[in-house]
C-alpha cells in the first residue's frame, strides 16, 4: 500500500516510471524538488532487472490412473456440486451486483447453469472508464519489473493454485475436453502471461544506438493515453486473459467484457490477477449487453484502443464506429481485431494421405471444430481421394461425444442456439437437396434436446465455390473438394481466392519443389502455414498468432507485435553542455 501511495504522488507530480529495458523502473522525468527527498528514495533504483527465462508452461496428457487426471475429475465434481455460481461486475475492486442477470448454461446440457451473472448498465459502465482513468497514472508509473511480477505470479498461480479450478469451469462452460482445456486454460494463459513479460522486456531495450558528441538519445514507450476495451470471446479462456494482459503489462488501463458464454472462467481469469497483486482500476470487469458497453466506451474521448477477438461482421461494424466517431478522439484508437476464418488444408498428389486425414479430423473437430484456426475445407488430389476418403471416414466415425466429465469422449457440443441452429440450416439444405453440389459423406445428424450437439460431419462438395466451401461455419462440418491432381497450381489459385478470410492453412506434400509452389501461391492466403500440420495448435513462443484479409489486423497474439500496438513511443534527447552562440560555422565571414 505504501508504494501505491508513493506511485500515485509522482505520478501526479507529473513524473513518469522510464520503462528502461534493462533498468525496470529507472525514473525518466527530471524529478522536482521538492518531491525529490519523498519521492524518488522510495524506489530506489539498485539494479538492472532482468525477467525469469521464460518456456512454455509443462502440459499434462490425464491419462487414466494419472494424478493429473484425478485432480481434475475431483475438481470437476466439486464444481458441480457448487454451482450456479454468481458471478459479479468489478469495478474499482468493488463487487457490484446490478440484478441484471444472465445464465451461462452448460453447452451440452443446456438446462443445466454453471453461472448467472450481472450486466452493467451505462451508468457503471461510465464509472468504470471514469475509475480506470483515475487508476491509469499510478499503474503507468509503476516499474516495469512491478508490473511484470503481477503477470509472472498470475502465470504460477494458473499453473499450480488454480490449474484444475479454471480447467474444469472451461471445460463445463464452453464444453471443452480435457485436453483442450489444458491447452487453452492452464497452457496457453499461461504461456502469454510469461512470455509478454520477455516480448515487454525485449521492446524497452530498443534504443537508439548512436549519441552524439555532449548528448544522450533515448526512447520511452508509453502507455496510449486514455483507456482501452477488451471484448473476449467464449472460445479461448487464454485469449480472454491476453486481450487484457498484453496492453495492462505496457502500462494501460483496460475496460474488459467477456463473452457471456464464456463469462465463469473469464471471471476466474480476473481474480487470479488479482490475487497477483493488480491494483484496484486497472481492470474493470464489466459484463454487460454489447451496445450498452460500446455505447459509454466508443463514445468517450479518452478511448484510446480496442482490443477484440469475434466475428468478422461484429469487428467491422465496431470499426466503422470507431471511424464515425474519429474526431471525439483525443488520439487515434489502436485496433487490433483477430475475428474469423476458412482454413483449409490443401493436398498435392505427393502427400501423405494418410496422415493427411488424421491431421484434417483433429483439426476439424477438436473442440467441436469452434477454434478460429480449425480446418474447414479440404483440397485432395483425385489420385489420393481414395485413400484419403477411406482414413477420413473411418476416423470421423469413430469419434465419440458427449459430455466433458467422460474423458473418453472427444467432442461435445457447440456453444450455444444460434451457433446450433445456424449449422443445421445449412447441413438441412444439404440434406434436403436445397444445396447443389453438395452432399453428406458422413455425419450431418443434429440434436439439441439435451446439449447442443452436431455430429462430426464431412460434406463432399463437387464446386470448389460450394457454400460450405465459401462460408464460414464455426462447427464441426468440414467440406472436401477433389480436383485434378495435375493441375495443383490451378487450384491453389482458386484457394487463394475462394475466401475472403486468409488466417491458417496446412499444406501437405512430399515433393519440395511442390512445397515451394504452394507455400509462394498461398503467401497471402493465411497469416499462420503449416507444412505437413494442421491448421490449428499455434503455441506462444513458437508459432505467433493472427491472420490477414477479413481475419483481423494480424498484429501477433503471443508477440511484442502485438504489445507494440499498446505503447506511444517518446524520442528523448538530452544535452549536457551548454552551447554559447547562435550562429553556426556557415555564417561566419570568409
Amino acid at each position: 500500500m505504501q508504494i501505491q501511495r508513493v506511485l500515485r504522488s509522482i505520478a501526479s507530480s507529473g513524473l513518469r516510471a522510464a520503462a528502461s529495458p534493462r533498468t525496470a523502473g529507472a525514473l525518466g522525468a527530471r524529478i522536482p524538488r521538492a518531491a525529490y527527498s519523498s519521492a524518488f528514495p522510495a524506489v530506489p533504483q539498485l539494479g538492472r532487472f532482468q525477467v525469469p527465462a521464460v518456456d512454455n508452461e509443462p502440459m499434462y496428457n490425464y491419462a487414466p490412473g494419472s494424478p493429473e487426471r484425478r485432480k481434475l475429475q475431483e475438481a470437476l465434481v466439486e464444481m458441480r456440486s457448487q454451482m450456479p455460481f454468481e458471478v459479479p461486475c468489478i469495478v474499482n475492486g468493488e463487487k457490484i451486483f446490478t440484478k441484471d442477470t444472465l445464465n451461462q448454461p452448460l453447452p451440452f446440457d443446456h438446462k443445466t447453469t454453471l453461472a448467472s451473472f450481472h450486466n452493467a448498465d451505462k451508468n457503471l459502465v461510465e464509472k468504470a472508464i471514469e475509475g480506470a482513468l483515475k487508476a491509469k497514472p499510478a499503474w503507468e508509473a509503476m516499474p516495469y519489473n512491478d508490473r511484470a511480477a503481477i503477470f509472472l505470479k498470475a502465470a504460477d498461480l494458473l499453473a499450480h493454485k488454480y490449474r484444475y479450478k479454471v480447467m474444469a469451469a472451461t471445460m463445463l462452460g464452453q464444453g471443452k475436453n480435457a485436453w483442450q482445456a489444458e491447452i487453452d486454460a492452464a497452457a496457453e494463459l499461461a504461456d502469454f502471461w510469461r512470455f509478454n513479460t520477455q516480448y515487454a522486456t525485449d521492446i524497452y531495450s530498443q534504443q537508439p544506438t548512436k549519441n552524439a558528441p555532449l548528448t544522450w538519445n533515448r526512447m520511452e514507450y508509453r502507455a496510449l493515453e486514455g483507456f482501452v476495451v477488451a471484448y473476449s470471446p467464449f472460445n479461448f479462456t487464454a485469449i480472454g486473459g491476453n486481450l487484457v494482459g498484453a496492453p495492462v503489462l505496457m502500462g494501460n488501463v483496460c475496460i474488459w467484457k467477456p463473452s457471456p458464454t464464456g463469462l465463469y472462467s473469464s471471471y476466474l481469469v480476473y481474480e487470479i490477477l488479482k490475487e497477483a497483486g493488480l491494483p484496484d482500476g486497472v481492470i474493470q470487469f464489466v459484463p454487460g449487453d454489447a451496445h450498452v458497453v460500446t455505447d459509454a466506451t466508443f463514445d468517450h474521448p479518452e478511448f484510446a484502443g480496442f482490443h477484440f477477438t469475434g466475428s468478422t461482421h461484429v469487428f467491422k461494424h465496431l470499426w466503422q464506429r470507431i471511424g464515425n466517431n474519429i474526431n471525439t478522439y483525443k488520439s487515434y484508437p489502436r485496433i487490433v481485431g483477430e475475428t474469423g476464418g476458412k482454413n483449409m488444408h490443401f493436398l498435392h498428389k505427393s502427400a501423405d494421405a494418410k496422415h493427411a486425414a488424421l491431421q484434417t479430423v483433429r483439426s476439424a473437430f477438436e473442440y467441436n471444430g469452434q477454434k478460429c484456426s480449425a480446418c474447414s475445407r479440404v483440397y485432395v488430389p483425385d489420385n489420393l481421394w481414395e485413400e484419403y476418403k477411406t482414413e477420413l471416414v473411418a476416423q470421423t466415425k469413430q469419434i465419440k461425444q458427449g459430455p466433458v466429465d467422460d474423458f473418453t469422449n472427444f467432442m461435445s457440443s457447440v456453444i450455444n442456439k444460434q451457433s446450433f441452429d445456424k449449422i443445421k440450416g445449412y447441413l438441412s439444405d444439404i440434406a434436403s437437396g436445397k444445396t447443389p453440389n453438395s452432399s453428406i459423406l458422413v455425419g450431418g445428424k443434429c440434436d439439441d434436446s439435451v446439449g447442443y450437439t452436431i455430429q462430426p460431419t464431412v460434406v463432399l462438395a463437387t464446386d470448389p465455390k460450394a457454400k460450405t466451401m465459401v462460408d464460414e461455419l464455426f462447427g464441426p462440418v468440414v467440406t472436401v473438394y477433389v480436383y485434378p491432381a495435375d493441375k495443383y497450381e490451378e487450384y491453389l489459385e482458386i484457394a487463394d481466392k475462394t475466401s475472403a478470410y486468409a488466417l491458417t492453412c496446412g499444406l501437405f506434400a512430399q515433393d519440395r519443389e511442390a512445397v515451394i509452389v504452394g507455400s509462394n501461391k498461398l503467401r497471402n492466403a493465411a497469416g499462420n502455414f503449416y507444412i505437413n500440420d494442421k491448421s490449428t495448435g499455434a503455441v506462444v513462443g513458437q508459432q505467433a498468432f493472427g491472420g490477414g484479409r477479413a481475419s483481423g489486423t494480424n498484429d501477433k497474439a503471443g508477440s511484442s507485435l502485438n504489445l507494440l500496438r499498446w505503447v506511444s513511443p517518446r524520442t528523448i534527447k538530452e544535452s549536457f553542455v551548454p552551447i554559447t552562440g547562435v550562429q553556426y560555422p556557415s555564417n561566419l565571414k570568409e
